[in-house]
């Protein structure tokens, strides 16, 4: 289970060069760093751990693996409170009692006819399977765990469990073995430490926001229909937004891509203070941020 050999043969992809052209080609683009700890995740098949600031392109990086792989994406998004059951699987209990009452109407029967009906009522039918069920079964695929610092430390434990075996045991029906392991994508924000037992399992990289070349490229590549002179204001004015280092939530690339994208739809072929103010609501989304992004507008705009 999980040769490398395998998993080469199944990904098709022979150098991190080839899967950053991938990458490239679904619209994420990514700086050489990247590219080869992903392609070391996928030749030693060991999860990949990104962390970093909110909209550096975590989740988009799993989603843009799935896509150049051409492999299902299948993402268990972690929340407070969160257990193995909803990443696992759960038995569809509304369905088991329309059987037993189906059963009911049609006259019950013998002992070890009732016994048998129980029986039936945890086979694969009534089976709900979650996100980390359903990998271990599909794959090859991406498994993206999606903020796993919003989990608790048991949830952590139980992830490092089915990392390190990538196989499931229910026990109505025996223990689920992934034929081949599925490509295991973990984000964090880093609102809390991911404990060291799970980090060791899995390959890590810090994401950064981009540079302003690269993140003007990415927009010129996901929205080619903005002018390049448009995508250059807007990613030098959020760029300038991030180093003000006193709002609440700098803007991410995704945000760059919104007022990008919302500039362009009002018929924008350059950006101007009052457009700008106009639109603030694509990138910020705080009230307090909102007032520090206008005074720095003034600023910036009229320097």
């Amino acid at each position: 289970m999980g040769h490398a050999g395998e998993v080469e043969a199944i990904q098709g992809v022979s150098s991190a060069a080839e899967l950053a052209d991938r990458l490239n080609a679904t619209g994420y683009l990514c700086d050489e760093a990247l590219s080869v700890i992903a392609f070391l995740s996928l030749q030693m098949n060991r999860p990949l751990l990104v962390e970093g600031e909110p909209g550096t392109g975590k989740t988009a990086l799993a989603e843009a693996i799935a896509e150049a792989l051409e492999v299902p994406l299948i993402r268990l998004q972690c929340y407070e409170g969160i257990d193995a059951s909803q990443a696992l699987y759960d038995w569809d209990f509304p369905r088991q009692i329309l059987h037993l009452r189906a059963l009911e109407a049609a006259g019950g029967g013998t002992v070890g006819e009732v016994e048998q009906a129980e029986k039936h009522l945890f086979d694969e039918r009534f089976l709900l399977a979650r996100p980390v069920l359903r990998a271990l079964r599909e794959s090859p695929a991406v498994l993206l765990i999606d903020e796993i610092d919003r989990a608790d430390d048991e949830f952590e434990a139980f992830l490092l469990e089915v990392l390190s075996t990538y196989q499931v045991t229910i026990p109505e029906l025996g223990t689920v073995v992934a034929d081949t392991p599925p490509v295991v994508v973990l984000t964090s924000n880093r609102t809390r430490e991911i404990h060291d037992a799970l980090k060791r399992r899995c390959l890590y990289h810090w994401i950064e926001h981009p540079g302003l070349q690269r993140e003007v490229d990415i927009v010129r590549v996901r929205l080619p229909e903005v002018s390049a002179r448009l995508a250059h204001q807007v990613v030098t004015l959020v760029q300038q937004l991030r180093a003000q280092h006193d709002l609440l939530k700098p803007p991410g690339v995704a945000e760059t891509l919104d007022w990008a994208r919302a500039l362009e739809r009002l018929g924008a072929e350059e950006l101007d203070l009052d457009m700008a103010a106009a639109t603030l609501g694509a990138v910020v989304k705080y009230r307090e941020d909102t007032e520090r992004v206008r005074r720095a507008l003034d600023r910036m705009m009229t320097t």
